[in-house]
């Protein structure tokens, strides 16, 4: 989830939300201030449902606040994390013993039946106009059984996930239970909505954890990090272990725990291992964690509780994450953090691509090499969760509810509408991504939608410096990423399309063209991201050309065709089994540098007789400046100003206008393009070839003959067709981010 939202547009989205909100009001009684319980759990619950509870502590004239701390929160055996509650300055109403030790399936059991009896005498005291929980633990479960039964309204937040486990059925029960919801995706939005969930009760407003996450990583770190980690360590140089027991197979969990551990302690970095929560099994992990000596190691630093706002900037500055927590699928995401998930606890989880997906872990080594592939990278921060603006949006629902309304749910069985939700802007919304173009004269900025429509362009000169060109592009993204909210475009991500060979894995421009200069070994990937707060994705101009075809174009829907560019230079891009290749060292469709002749014109790449030397705009340049030094050039009914240049379409011009050597140049150019061609037929046998760019519609009669004289047979049915696209290089820049699939598996 991606949501840019400036001043303007909060201010429209609040003051359309306020009417509602003022006939409440009126309703509940101006002076009626609204009386909210929340009740947390555990020290996982309360991240999420602290920047709720300061929100409304902000706001005494229309909210009154009560705190109900039971479960985990009051065990010493799990950090008695109460404390961080009340050091954060909170009036703790009621503290509740509920949990039956035990750590197995029973007591779970036991501690649910413990919490119903406990709960109706505070509820009768607190008399809350509503009850806010949060997630998918038992404990929840008895706070929303008793309230529900209580004829107490109900705020579920994170409701309408997948993860994959037995937390699955206990969070949709308490979606049953709810009265209204609060959730973090799209996706989860819509699981709400199969569920048969009233749509006007349902609020997409992204994890309330971000508002606090997505301003953190630029604070003091490394004073938290040798707090506890040691005085030696130094940032992106360790790793955060967070294991939990599967409930519904622990045998299973804690040899998966034991494995883990051995893992880390092979991998020999610095690891910082936080005990397990409460779920059954967890007292096994605990004695795993103790045969093994972890608390002892001088690798490891074993801790019960680590404070959030700490504990937000040791994953931020972590070289990996591991374990099966959804912190690490969720909230590490936003710090661009490598993680590695083990098991299927988090199976469902809509993820980031910096997850690494081990699902059968159930050997060594296999934990060991998913460690050596994974630790010490950066990958582009990832907002699916959130945008950093969750707790306005929920203090704006709260006020909107209406206390007058029916208790009882109304349930919206099929047919269901589509995309109605409290929150007006998702209503609006089209899914969009930012596309940037940088040839060798301009540099382009685009607003994509999932259509394929360019909703608004941006083009500027294209620097010469790197300097002036990443700052230009930096500045170019972020006033169309602030221009798309008022034109209530959701923008998912950054594609560039670039000249030159390009690393799309790192986002790393290795060489770039001899037409854009200072551009090689450069990252984009980095700054954009982490300006952006959004994935980037990277690729050569030709490669970008192809992927367009794909999804908007001539290629839609075929398994394998080959893009060629026709214009400043020859590029081009291959699609082989719905697929873009790439090659081993990024080199692959480089079919510009296609040797027709042996003893052909030189090319810009040092080689001679490539099909850039005869039939790319600067050769045919080349050739007209020829002519017109020779004063062979103009025909009657052309003239070219002295202030400008002589060029490729003036060569065209004159070709049409009869001038024979203009037409003999442009032959040999088309057929250098044909047999090229025929070349590509012959390797790869692609069922379409599409010519695209400004000469491509000037060579298409041409390369046909040359198929028909020089192609065996089997190709010759092969069509060739000239692309229909006006700016494949920024749609196929769009593509790159419109059609990416989140999850990894390994």
């Amino acid at each position: 989830m991606s949501l840019l939202w400036n001043t303007d547009f909060k201010e429209l989205y609040f003051k359309n939300l306020s009417r509602r909100e003022k006939q409440v009001m009126e309703k509940n009684g101006n002076n009626r201030k609204l009386r909210v319980c929340v009740a947390t759990c555990n020290r996982a619950d309360y991240s999420k449902l602290a920047p709720i509870m300061f929100g409304i502590k902000t706001e005494p004239e229309f909210f009154e606040l009560d705190v109900v701390v039971l479960g985990s929160h009051l065990i010493d055996d799990y950090g008695n994390t109460y404390r961080m509650i009340e050091q954060d300055d909170f009036d703790i109403n009621t503290r509740l013993h509920t949990i039956v030790r035990g750590e197995d399936e029973a007591a779970m059991v036991e501690s649910v039946g413990l919490a119903l009896v406990k709960l109706p005498d505070v509820l009768n005291r607190l008399k809350p106009d509503i009850m806010i929980v949060h997630g998918d633990r038992f404990d929840a479960l008895a706070l929303a059984t008793s309230a529900a039964l209580m004829n107490i309204r109900i705020l579920h937040i994170e409701g309408g996930e997948v993860s994959g486990t037995i937390d699955d059925s206990i969070r949709h029960a308490i979606t049953k239970l709810a009265h209204y919801h609060v959730c973090c995706t799209r996706s989860a939005e819509q699981h709400l909505i199969s569920m048969c969930e009233d749509h006007d009760r349902i609020l997409l407003a992204g994890c309330p954890s971000y508002d606090k996450l997505l301003s953190a990583k630029n604070k003091d770190y490394m004073s938290i990090i040798r707090m506890w980690l040691g005085d030696d360590v130094k940032s992106k140089d360790y790793i955060v272990a967070l294991q939990h027991p599967v409930t519904t197979d622990i045998k299973h969990s804690i040899k998966m725990f034991e494995l883990t551990l051995d893992a880390l302690i092979s991998f020999n970095k610095r690891t910082l291992v936080l005990f397990p929560n409460i779920d059954a099994g967890s007292k096994e992990m605990v004695r795993v964690m103790r045969k093994k000596g972890i608390e002892h190691h001088p690798n490891f630093r074993a801790v019960k509780h680590v404070p959030f706002d700490q504990f937000i900037q040791l994953v931020a500055h972590a070289g990996c994450m591991i374990g099966n927590s959804s912190c690490g699928v969720r909230e590490v995401g936003a710090f661009g953090t490598p993680v590695i998930n083990l098991g299927t606890r988090q199976i469902g989880r809509e993820t980031g691509e910096n997850v690494l997906h081990v699902r059968d872990a159930d050997t060594q080594d296999k934990i060991l090499q998913a460690l050596h592939l994974q630790f010490g990278k950066q990958y582009p921060c990832s907002k699916i969760y959130g945008d950093g603006n969750a707790v306005p949006r929920i203090l704006k629902f709260l006020k909107s509810i209406d206390l007058q309304e029916p208790l009882q749910k109304k349930f919206c069985f099929p047919p269901v509408k589509e995309n109605i939700s409290q929150d007006i802007d998702h209503i609006l919304e089209t899914l969009s991504a930012l596309a940037v173009d940088l040839g060798g004269t301009n540099l382009r900025v685009a607003i994509v939608s999932m259509k394929g429509e360019i909703v608004k362009k941006y083009t500027q000169f294209n620097p010469k410096t790197y300097e002036e060109r990443i700052n230009l592009i930096l500045q170019m993204c972020v006033e169309a990423a602030s221009e798309a909210v008022k034109l209530n475009c959701r923008i998912l991500g950054v594609g560039i399309s670039t000249g030159g060979r390009v690393n799309p894995r790192e986002g790393i421009v290795l060489h770039s063209t001899k037409l854009i200069q200072e551009w090689n070994s450069v990252d984009l990937r980095t700054p954009l991201s982490d300006t952006l707060h959004l994935p980037v994705w990277v690729d050569n101009d030709g490669n970008c050309a192809a992927l367009a075809e794909r999804k908007f174009g001539q290629g839609k829907g075929l398994e394998n065709f080959v893009t060629l560019i026709t214009g400043t230079g020859i590029g081009g891009g291959i699609i082989h089994q719905h697929e873009l290749i790439h090659g081993s060292s990024f080199c692959a469709a480089e079919l510009g540098h296609l040797v027709v002749s042996l003893d052909g014109p030189d090319c810009s790449c040092g080689s001679h007789g490539c099909i850039e030397a005869y039939a790319s705009g600067m050769a045919l340049q080349r050739e007209a400046k020829k002519l017109h030094d020779e004063d062979l050039l103009l025909v009657e009914g052309m003239s070219v100003p002295k202030d400008e240049a002589v060029g490729a379409l003036h060569l065209i011009q004159a070709a049409k206008l009869g001038n024979v050597k203009a037409q003999s140049i442009l032959r040999t150019a088309g057929t250098a393009l044909g047999l090229g061609v025929v070349n590509i037929l012959h390797t790869m046998n692609p069922s379409l070839v599409i010519l695209s760019g400004v000469l491509a519609s000037h060579y298409i009669h041409i390369v046909k003959d040359v198929i028909r004289q020089q192609a065996l047979s089997s190709v010759q049915d092969v069509d060739v067709v000239v692309s229909d696209l006006v700016d494949p290089a920024l749609l196929g820049a769009a593509s790159m981010v419109l059609d990416y699939t989140t999850r990894r598996v390994y």
